[in-house]
């Protein structure tokens, strides 16, 4: 089974809090892709409470964003039509359900990912699957992703790329 993970594609990261011209700009390509895929396609969706602001994540990043319930957290309404498995709800940058839900499927010929950002969740979460699963070939779609600077999106690739993770579209 070909899998493709859409990590984080939320409102907030999109238009909102922490949204970027980057991101609104890889919108169309990821859900054409989305469309076209033949294969499984798992959605992740970046999850905080009210308590945000009192977190590390929250001391480090004061930006309150993908509030559980708010228009922010949910997942863009061009790719939420699209969505046919339950989101992954992460309340940190790599989702060890993630891991857990390819295990009980079948098992992974391939995987790929798109998403933001390319160098908070999307790296953390290549780097956690490429850690249980180090024969499957993992992808990266680099017009598919956005990092929150150009710059750290081109040095999130070149890492991930150290580790055996194949880049396209760079």
């Amino acid at each position: 089974m070909k899998y493709l993970i859409v990590v984080d594609m939320q409102n907030d990261f999109i238009t909102g809090a922490l949204g970027s011209p980057e991101a609104e700009a890889i919108l169309p390509y990821v859900r054409d892709k989305v469309a076209g895929f033949e294969g499984r396609v798992l959605f992740t969706r970046d999850t905080h409470l009210e308590n945000y602001p009192h977190t590390q994540e929250g001391r480090k990043l004061p930006v309150a964003h993908c509030i559980k319930g708010s228009d922010g957290w949910q997942i863009h309404p061009e790719l939420e039509a699209l969505r046919r498995t339950e989101p992954i709800d992460k309340v940190t940058f790599g989702a060890s359900e993630l891991v857990e839900r390819l295990r009980a499927y079948e098992e992974p010929e391939s995987i790929e990912f798109v998403g933001l950002c390319t160098d908070i969740c999307v790296i953390s979460n290549v780097m956690l699957t490429k850690a249980f699963f180090p024969e499957v070939p993992l992808t990266v779609d680099a017009k598919g992703c956005a990092g929150v600077t150009p710059a750290s999106h081109a040095t999130a690739l070149e890492a991930m790329r150290a580790v055996q993770v194949d880049i396209i579209n760079a």
